[in-house]
């Protein structure tokens, strides 16, 4: 399993084209879960804090890091076959 974690506000259009992006994806990666965490929660903050969360949405892949801002499908395939090798 391949579990991706939102960190966002609501209302975020980025946050929505990243969701979108990882559902096109479980085509080819149907281990994906995609959880979303609002950023204003208490969780959510901590996350922020955590991983220096500049820009919406924090990504994170099985609760490591991967990135702020977005991600293209090409860096989340990248991302996803590295994890598959091992």
């Amino acid at each position: 399993m391949i579990k991706v974690t939102l960190v966002r506000p609501d209302g975020c259009a980025h946050c929505k084209a990243v969701k979108a992006t990882l559902e096109e994806m479980k085509v080819d990666y149907p281990e994906i879960t995609v959880e979303e965490i609002d950023m204003v929660t208490p969780q959510g903050q901590e996350l922020v804090q955590k991983h220096h969360i500049l820009s919406s949405p924090g990504i994170l892949v099985n609760d490591e890091f991967f990135l702020f801002g977005g991600a293209t499908k090409e860096q989340f395939r990248k991302k996803f076959e590295e994890l598959k090798q091992g």
